[in-house]
Order: C-alpha cells, then structure tokens, then sequence
C-alpha cells in the first residue's frame, strides 16, 4: 500500500512538473544554421521581389524583419506562419510552396530577426511547427 502511495505522489509529481515544462519557443534554437543558407537562396528567388531584399516590405508586402515582424506574429506559432507562407506566397504562384522551402524560408527569417540557431534543422511538419511560439522577448534563462 506504502509503495502505490508513493508511486502515486510520483507519476503526480512527474505530470505536474511536465504540464508547467514551457512550451517551445523561436528562442530554444529551433533551426539550424546550413537551414539558414538554403532559407537565404529560396528567399531571394521568390521572395525578395515582393518583401524586399533585407526583409523591410515593399509597398503592399510586410516587412518580415525587426518590429514589423514582430508586431505581426508575436504570440502566434511557427505552424500559422507556415500555414500562411504555404496557403498565400508567393502572390503571383501562391500554394506552391513545399514544406520543406517553408521551413528554410522561416529558419531564414528567424535568423535574420536574431532568434538563435540550434543544430537541428526546423523541420517542414505543421504539427511540429504548431508547438513552437514566436515570442518577442526572450524568455528568462535563455
């Protein structure tokens, strides 16, 4: 009986400490920097006509650097800026992006906002993607 209680007292302890284990953010290093590389050469082939060569916007197209990024995505995941890339770029070819170029072109705008690298690259699932949060500040710790 002694045995199940604490058995018990530790599967309870394990699960809460899991429920208040921090999500995933655009801070843990969540690409990698050769991902950064194909990201920057997909970017300038389809992207900079219509964003700008140093991610500033062009006219009707957002900025997707510094606080005009920010202002735009912070609090939302990297899977609803997947989804939008995905469903919506580029305007003129718009859903012929795969997964995988998605991802790059995030891993390259992440970079060039000063999200940290990591030694895994960002990976093209929307499930994945969902889980991790664009934050503006960088959280404690990190």
């Amino acid at each position: 009986m002694k045995s199940m209680m604490v058995a018990g007292a530790l599967i309870l302890t394990v699960g809460a400490a899991l429920a208040q284990a921090p999500a995933r953010t655009v801070w843990d290093g969540v690409f990698s920097a050769e991902q950064v590389e194909s990201g920057k050469i997909f970017y300038d082939r389809k992207c900079d006509s219509c964003h700008g060569a140093q991610l500033t916007g062009m006219e009707m197209s957002p900025g997707l650097e510094g606080s005009a990024f920010l202002a735009n995505w912070s609090g939302q995941t990297l899977g609803d800026l997947a989804t939008r890339i995905k469903t919506t770029m580029p305007a003129n070819d718009p859903g012929n992006i795969n997964s995988r170029q998605t991802a790059d072109v995030i891993a390259y705008v992440l970079s060039v906002n000063k999200f940290p690298a990591g030694g895994t690259a960002l990976p093209g699932d929307a499930q994945i993607l969902g889980q991790i949060s664009i934050v503006a500040e960088k959280p404690a710790g990190k």
